[in-house]
């Protein structure tokens, strides 16, 4: 992400002479300069603006700079608002307003007026903030002195969303099938998601995939096999069917690249004509290096997938599904058919091949794991409402299977929901969450709540303050607001 830029841009005025403004630009770059060295991406001081036109000639610079992911504003001294109307209302990057100051404590046995005129973010921030509202412009407020380590931890967190929002406008989906017949909530408005996300979500027919199957050479097989064997434990004897499994991971990943760049893969096993088996060890395997997977026709969770893996830098992020209950215990068993990610793998993967009794296949080879522990994660769905798109985070609590089950043939995560089991199932349904959902130990609850905000979208979220009457009331309101928009 280091490559991505997000500009440091300051808020002034001319009052207090030139002096002060040599400082505040002094001191603008020196802390742009020890915030950047702390994050994802590269945070460059850009300039000090102290009037309208300045900052509109800003402003176009940020738009026109397709490596600029946001911007970070801040005021330095007083900075009258009125200027900062025209920039914002052009301004089409995510803005974070940092509410800091250059000292961290007061001078107080010498402070004195000058000192006060050029030390005044305070009262800056109050006018910037104000106009910013008065606006309706999406806006993060984070608060703390600029080498407060909080402060520091919950910027780096908005940049990695800032990032993920820039990425989500690149996002192509490549789907090889419809969504699963009478299935609703894997439905959605395409179109509508590629006008407010850029999502790009396309049809190929599985035959056009099919000939790239076959023209896959044992020489690409071979050097396959060898990272497999890198990367898992080989528990099967049915080499022959593994080596299938390699030709599709590399037939897949040449068909996306050569198309324009997919980075999600949409799937439904009961429309495969022409492969011998279902991908399971291929999608997998393709999702550990960046791939968001939907299976069944999902294309949301397909591109959700992907770019919560590009936030989460590859880590402990991939479909899910909520599969079966440990009700004596509030526990909730995740995995599916065949695709689960190894990223969730608690131990090293081990390649099976078991059957498969769904898709009228061949017994298909895949990954099986123990999933890993994790004290907050998040699953998340997103759902088109028919008026607009909601976003649903639940929190969750990742935890080691109570017990072996050496007969389940998959790879899979055991959680807790949150506030408790009842009320954290019962949210969920009431909030018409999905069945497939992105799951994450990396990225938080906030950091999905920024990103919706980015989006425009309705986001619902399941914690530990959940209570199920309130929540009732939520979704109403929730409901009456957004059809008003």
């Amino acid at each position: 992400m280091k490559e991505k830029v997000v500009y440091w841009i300051t808020g002034s005025q001319t009052l207090y002479g030139a002096d002060v403004l040599e400082h505040v630009a002094q001191h603008s770059e020196e802390m742009a300069n020890y915030v950047n060295e702390r994050m994802p991406v590269t945070v460059k001081y850009l300039t000090t603006c102290k009037s309208s036109d300045e900052i509109v000639a800003a402003v176009k610079q940020v738009n026109a700079d397709d490596n600029c992911i946001g911007i970070i504003t801040w005021c330095h001294t007083f900075s009258p608002a009125k200027m900062w109307i025209k920039g914002l209302s052009m301004l089409q990057k995510p803005m974070c307003h940092f509410a800091t100051q250059y000292n961290e404590k007061l001078p107080y046995d010498t402070i004195d007026m000058d000192f006060m005129n050029e030390n005044q973010a305070a009262h800056g921030d109050r006018e910037f903030g104000y106009i910013v509202s008065r606006l309706r412009k999406d806006n993060k407020v984070i608060v703390g002195y600029f080498k407060d380590e909080e402060a520091l931890k919950e910027l780096a967190a908005w940049c990695k969303v800032a990032a993920g929002y820039a990425f989500s406008k690149t996002v192509k989906v490549c789907r090889f099938s419809d969504n699963m017949r009478d299935v609703a909530v894997t439905e959605g408005d395409k179109v509508e998601a590629h006008i407010g996300f850029g999502w790009q979500v396309d049809y190929y027919p599985i035959g056009d995939l099919v000939e790239y199957i076959e023209k896959v050479t044992d020489k690409e097989v071979d050097a396959m096999m060898a990272e497999y064997a890198e990367k898992y434990t080989m528990g099967t004897k049915r080499i022959d069917v593994v080596r299938e499994q390699a030709k599709y991971e590399i037939a897949i990943d040449k068909f996306c690249k050569d198309k324009g760049g997919y980075i999600g893969i949409v799937d439904h096993f009961g429309a495969l004509h022409g492969l011998n088996q279902l991908p399971g060890l291929a999608i997998q395997d393709l999702q550990s290096k960046g791939y968001g997977f939907g299976a069944e026709g999902d294309w949301k969770i397909a591109a959700l997938g992907a770019i919560m893996q590009y936030m989460a830098g590859q880590k402990g992020t991939g479909l899910m599904e909520d599969y079966t209950y440990d009700l004596a215990d509030g526990l909730c068993l995740g995995a599916h058919m065949l695709e689960v990610s190894p990223q969730f793998a608690a131990t090293k993967p081990e390649i099976q091949v078991h059957p498969l009794g769904i898709g009228g296949k061949s017994d298909p080879a895949r990954l099986v794991f123990e999933g890993i522990s994790a004290p907050e994660a998040v699953a998340v769905s997103m759902i088109d409402m028919g008026d607009r798109m909601r976003l649903i985070v639940q929190k969750i609590e990742l935890v080691k299977y109570p017990h072996k089950m050496p007969n389940l043939p998959v790879g899979g995560l055991m959680w807790k929901y949150k506030p408790n089991f009842k009320e954290g199932v019962a949210a969920w349904i009431y909030a018409g969450g999905a069945h497939h959902t992105v799951v994450s130990s990396e990225v938080t609850v906030q950091q999905m709540r920024d990103l919706a905000d980015m989006w425009g979208i309705e986001c619902v979220v399941i914690d530990e303050n959940t209570e199920i009457n309130q929540f009732k009331k939520e979704l109403m309101w929730s409901d009456v607001i957004w059809k008003r928009k």
